[in-house]
């Protein structure tokens, strides 16, 4: 099969031709449909020794595809079924993992092999996709949980106030469950506006630009300081930054990915009663949870993050494109 490998550190990712995956008992064999390319593949590729990233690794964990082979052991599958894949692999028989959370299992992998034409994943890892979910919005699933997952972490109540700092899918993904879940106010902020469009259309009531008069900007659409603060960006002073915007006793929710470490003033958010939380990953309630919003007709859709849909073929040089910042939002590889 066809797959984007990952070389090393500073070199595109090439295409090749590769073994075609064996399914082992209790696996599945999907032909990928579709699979999203995500920030966090970016960081993986840049600091592969932090996430056991080696040479000749097929990346790519925001995939969907059909099944074409089951293992001996699988018995909820067959051939033919549309099956969205939650990347987190755990050992399936722990407490944790029989209660639908395989992400804190103490087993747990982070699987990848989406760039490619197959993948093997474990049965238990697929949700059938809804007979109105298509094979390339199914590979929506997985960021759509992660934006999902933050907002159950933040305990968001109808009428709160909510800032979202970072117009990336994530962020996106976040406005958009914020919303769905009654809060008033949902103002997204970036450093430039290529976004804003794409906010609104998710369901953000607001966009503003990130910076030191951004607590004013919000004031005046909000009409007072955000309860949540979404850090959605991953960089170096956004968790200090995200602590001067809250209200007091707000509650600041880190789903940015910052490898490398940080620094913060605690003076500030003792100052305030803040709740700092660090919200990751998902569990797979929430992950059919997003199925069914993908199914949805409402006015605000996940799918409105799509901007652009390419083959396999195109994936070095648009990898390569995505680590600057562009007006790009989610981009496809679709069969």
């Amino acid at each position: 099969m066809k797959a984007a490998l990952f070389d090393t550190v500073g070199r595109p990712l090439r295409i090749d031709e590769v073994a075609d995956p064996e399914p082992a008992a209790d696996e599945v064999l999907l032909r990928v449909s579709a699979c999203g390319i995500c920030g966090s593949d970016l960081h993986m590729t840049e600091d592969p020794a932090v996430f056991g990233v080696g040479q000749g690794t097929v990346l790519g964990h925001e995939f969907a595809g059909e099944v074409v082979e089951t293992g001996a052991d699988v018995a909820n599958l067959r051939p033919g079924d549309r099956v969205a894949v939650a990347p987190m692999r755990g050992c399936g028989k722990c407490a944790r993992c029989l209660a639908g959370q395989p992400a804190w299992c103490s087993e747990m992998v982070l699987i990848g092999g989406g760039y490619a034409e197959l993948a093997a994943v474990a049965a238990r890892q697929c949700r059938k996709l809804p007979d109105d979910v298509s094979l390339s919005d199914g590979a929506l699933a997985e960021p759509t949980s992660i934006g999902l997952h933050a907002v159950m972490r933040s305990q968001l109540r109808p009428g709160e106030r909510v800032l979202v700092l970072g117009a990336g899918p994530i962020g996106l993904l976040v406005a958009f469950w914020a919303r769905r879940f009654g809060a008033s106010h949902v103002i997204v902020a970036d450093i430039n506006e290529h976004q804003k469009g794409r906010a609104l259309s998710v369901g953000a009531t607001g966009f503003a630009l990130s910076g030191p008069t951004l607590a004013e900007q919000y004031a005046d659409l909000a009409g007072g300081a955000p309860d949540i603060v979404y850090e959605c960006v991953g960089k170096k002073g956004i968790i200090d930054f995200a602590i001067e915007q809250v209200a007091v006793h707000g509650r600041v929710i880190g789903i940015g990915l910052c490898v490398g470490g940080d620094e913060w003033d605690p003076f500030a958010a003792i100052h305030k009663e803040a709740s700092i939380v660090m919200s990751a990953f998902f569990d797979m309630h929430e992950f059919a949870l997003a199925l069914d919003a993908l199914a949805s007709q409402g006015p605000y859709r996940p799918q409105s993050l799509v901007t652009e849909r390419i083959d396999l073929s195109k994936v070095p040089d648009s990898f390569e494109a995505l680590r600057k910042r562009t007006s790009q939002c989610k981009v496809l590889i679709e069969a």
